[in-house]
């Protein structure tokens, strides 16, 4: 299937042109996905309930012809394609933090028919954290860790870090979707003990002192 001819708003506009990239349903999401770094097809597909296979392989290719991700095959034994952002689609991650930061009021309770993953709750968390260095997440869902202040490369990812992570961060769903929501700081999630902190790192020590 070759990718479908690009549409456009046809305006000399810069927030049209960009628009005309990634205003399509589906793509920014994808780019919130990849920001964890390589995906396979089948785990990007997992993690975007409610897209059909023929639409992600669509927008995958329409990412892939305006230069914002790329796909390679990883060496035995993975053996697998993958797909990951280009350096111009890294740079959709301020646009991605500034939408979700908009969007904290359109956020209300979940809904019954609301899916969940626990690493969409990182770039909320990450708008919320000072300083650099790499925290995990303990929720009831799962874990993921975050890599706070990174400039470029994966910004979080699923399951535990790699290593000794800088801080640790043990709480429940309603606190974390509170922080998402805009309704609590992190900083007060904290001082109330609805988060707990553990670890030495710099970040660690800086949300226990707050």
């Amino acid at each position: 299937m070759s990718p479908r001819a690009r549409r456009s708003y046809d305006q000399y506009c810069s927030a049209a042109r960009a628009l005309d990239a990634v205003g399509d349903r589906w793509t920014l999401l994808i780019v919130r996905e990849l920001l964890a770094g390589p995906r396979r097809y089948t785990d990007l597909h997992a993690d975007l309930p409610g897209v059909s296979t023929d639409v992600l392989a669509s927008r995958l290719k329409d990412m892939e012809r305006d230069g914002l991700a790329t796909r390679r095959r990883l060496p035995p034994p993975g053996a697998a394609n993958v797909y990951e952002l280009t350096g111009r689609g890294h740079e959709l991650l301020p646009v991605l933090q500034a939408l979700g930061a908009w969007g904290e009021a359109e956020l209300g309770e979940r809904r019954p028919t609301d899916a969940v993953r626990a690493h969409w709750f990182a770039l909320p968390l990450l708008r919320a954290l000072e300083g650099e260095g790499v925290v995990e997440v303990r929720l009831e869902e799962g874990r993921f860790h975050l890599y706070a202040g990174a400039q470029d490369g994966p910004v979080y990812d699923d399951g535990p870090a790699p290593g000794e992570p800088d801080a640790l961060l043990s709480l429940d769903t309603g606190t974390c979707a509170a922080i998402s929501r805009g309704e609590l700081s992190l900083t007060d999630a904290v001082r109330a003990g609805r988060v707990e902190v553990t670890g030495d790192g710099s970040l660690a020590k800086s949300l226990r002192e707050m």
